[in-house]
């Protein structure tokens, strides 16, 4: 397994590791039932935290953020001189973890998404799994709670015993969600939104060589053209600008000696206002 820690990518601290790394980590705490604050991020979150400091401050104290796309890894490598062997795709870290709670019998919360989406999503997995995982499932409320109903959420997911809660809102209001409650959960908490759609059949994974080419945004807008294809010329220009810049000004720091990578996390403050 392969951990390098947390490195900078356009001021977020992403968690430099490989696949068997990430699973294993999060299981050990599902298993234990302990919090843990994770979200695997592609080129879109980055970009969002870019423009948002509370955003981005709240990733900056996530327990994992892992590098969830090709071109994120790929910076990764370039920019701290790794070589990391791929990708940490959300969809498949959920896959590996659903897999360990039917053969070990842990619990696992789905919360987020539609009914009709979490019924899809029931359905495949008791299929997938011969009815041995232990699954609970409630819809997103599509609107902005305040802090007792948030706590009052907290609660119901902490009540049903879950080892694990996968969070599905959309970047970046699951990752707002998960900064806000993962503290207060005894289980892992994992934004991972696109999984709930890849499960449930809503949309389709692109063939692996397009993940490995890293043409994956290329796939969904292929999918869902209207929607996608703004965001997705906005947010990669921005990124493989935004990658240049930071690599000149690393390699401009090596000529002068400075190889410092140490990772500085603030603090973060719990909002009174979230979207769930």
């Amino acid at each position: 397994m392969i951990d390098y820690g947390k490195r900078d990518v356009l001021g977020v601290h992403v968690d430099a590791l490989d696949l068997d790394c990430a699973v294993d980590r999060i299981a050990q705490f599902a298993r234990q039932q302990r919090p843990m604050s994770v979200t695997a991020l592609a080129v879109h979150g980055l970009i969002v935290a870019t423009q948002d400091p509370d955003l981005r401050a709240a990733l900056n104290d996530f327990d994992l953020v892992l590098p969830d796309g090709q071109p994120v890894r790929w910076a990764l490598d370039l920019l701290h001189r790794l070589d990391l062997p791929d990708k940490v795709p959300g969809p498949t870290v959920v896959n590996r973890l659903l897999e360990i709670a039917a053969a070990e019998g842990l619990r696992v919360y789905f919360y987020g998404s539609t009914p009709e989406t979490l019924a899809l999503i029931r359905s495949e997995l008791e299929a997938r799994f011969d009815g041995r995982l232990d699954l609970v499932a409630t819809p997103s409320k599509f609107r902005s709670v305040d802090a007792d109903e948030l706590d009052a959420i907290v609660d119901e997911i902490n009540d049903s015993g879950a080892n694990v809660c996968f969070v599905g809102l959309g970047c970046p209001r699951q990752e707002r969600f998960v900064a806000a409650t993962a503290a207060s959960l005894n289980m892992p908490s994992l934004a991972v939104g696109a999984a709930f759609d890849y499960i449930a059949g809503n949309i389709d994974r692109a063939p692996e060589l397009m993940q490995r080419a890293g043409l994956e945004w290329l796939y969904r807008t292929a999918q869902e053209p209207r929607r996608l294809a703004g965001r997705y010329l906005n947010t990669n220009s921005r990124f493989v600008a935004g990658v240049a810049r930071q690599y000149g000004a690393k390699v401009a720091r090596r000529s002068a000696g400075d190889n410092d990578d140490v990772i500085h996390v603030p603090s973060r403050d719990r909002d009174v206002m979230i979207d769930a």
